[in-house]
This record gives structure tokens, C-alpha cells and sequence, in this order.
């Protein structure tokens, strides 16, 4: 049997202190679960929006590459794509949101710079579709950012439910039941002691 139930007030009060713990450590987590779903509901519609405006410019710049290809030759754009420089701006950070790591990508977006390829031999229809697939290449590192946040976010509140439903269902009514048991106990106790003592002195005046 476990010392800390037996019926005495030095357990009454460490039963007590517990459960008070555990109600101050449900409601922590009920916070942080609202917080984190409050973040977690933004991040979505951020996704949402991004996600269309993804959509959207991917839409232009196909249709304005399908129409570099019919002027200039598919070809000829292949080659001018193999010029393009591998995108090394993107650095990847992370940050906190109540216990929880998100990342945090940084894009930096280069300043205007010369296309890497002349516009003597090229055509307005390529200028947009590099201009679009910037666009796209910005927008997909937001979106990435996005996403994964949303999801380390869903986890985390699922982990803090898991938690909170454990002090809630569990652990709070265990140290009620205790609480409510050795209070009880000691006063069923006191009652007993009284009557002791009554009959003590009653005998103690014949």
C-alpha cells in the first residue's frame, strides 16, 4: 500500500498540494493547447491564400512559357534554363511558439538583376515567365514554411490534449478521491476520539 494514503494530515495536505498541482497544470496546457490552436488556425488560412496565389501564378507563367517555346523553340529555352543559377538565398531558422518548434525560412529575394540571357534573341512572353517563376519560387518557400508550422503545430496540440485529458479524466479525480477519502478517514477518527473521550470522562464523574 502506498504511504501517501494512509489517513493522516501530513498526507491531507500532500494530497492537497497534488491536486492543486495538477489543476494548475491542466489549465497551463488548456492554454497552450488555445494558443496553439489560435496559431495553427492562422497558419492555415495563410496556407490557403498562398496556396491560390501559387495556383494562380503557375497558371501565367506555363502559359507564357508555352508561348516562348512556340516563338523561340523549346530547344533554345531548354538552354537558357541550364544558364539559370542554382537558388542558394534560401536559409532555414527556427523559432518558438510555446515549447514549439516551427521554422522559419528566409528567402532573400536577389535585387533586379540582368535575365541570364540577351534580349536581342528572346521575346517579352519569356521575360514573364521568368518573372512569374520567381514569383512561384518566393511563394513556394512561404508555402513550405507554412505547412510544416501547421503540422508541428497539430502535433504538439495533439500531445498537449493528450495531457491535459490525462490530469483531466485521470489524475485531478485520483487526487479528489484521495483528498475526499483521508478527510473521511480523519474525521470518522476525530468522531471516534470524541466519543472515546465522552465516555472517559463520563465514567471518570461516577
Amino acid at each position: 500500500m502506498n504511504p501517501n494514503t494512509f489517513p493522516t494530515k501530513g498526507n491531507l495536505i500532500l494530497a492537497k498540494n497534488s491536486l492543486a498541482l495538477a489543476t494548475q497544470g491542466y489549465e497551463l496546457m488548456d492554454k497552450k493547447r488555445n494558443i496553439l490552436l489560435r496559431e495553427l488556425m492562422g497558419l492555415i488560412d495563410q496556407a490557403r491564400k498562398i496556396q491560390s496565389e501559387i495556383d494562380a501564378t503557375f497558371t501565367a507563367a506555363y502559359q507564357a512559357l508555352q508561348k516562348a517555346n512556340i516563338e523561340l523553340g523549346i530547344r533554345f529555352v531548354e538552354e537558357i534554363a541550364d544558364s539559370v543559377p542554382v537558388e542558394d538565398s534560401i536559409r532555414i531558422k527556427v523559432r518558438s511558439i510555446m515549447g514549439t518548434e516551427i521554422p522559419l525560412v528566409e528567402y532573400e529575394k536577389k535585387e533586379k538583376q540582368r535575365p541570364p540571357y540577351s534580349f536581342y534573341s528572346t521575346s517579352d512572353s519569356l521575360d514573364e515567365a521568368c518573372l512569374a517563376f520567381e514569383r512561384v519560387k518566393e511563394l513556394t518557400a512561404r508555402l513550405s514554411m507554412t505547412e510544416t508550422s501547421a503540422y508541428r503545430l497539430a502535433e504538439s496540440i495533439k500531445k498537449t490534449q493528450k495531457r491535459a485529458n490525462a490530469l483531466k479524466n485521470i489524475t485531478i479525480p485520483s487526487y479528489q478521491a484521495l483528498v475526499t477519502d483521508i478527510t473521511n478517514a480523519l474525521e470518522e477518527k476525530d468522531r471516534e476520539e470524541f466519543t472515546r473521550l465522552k465516555v472517559i470522562k463520563r465514567s471518570a464523574t461516577k
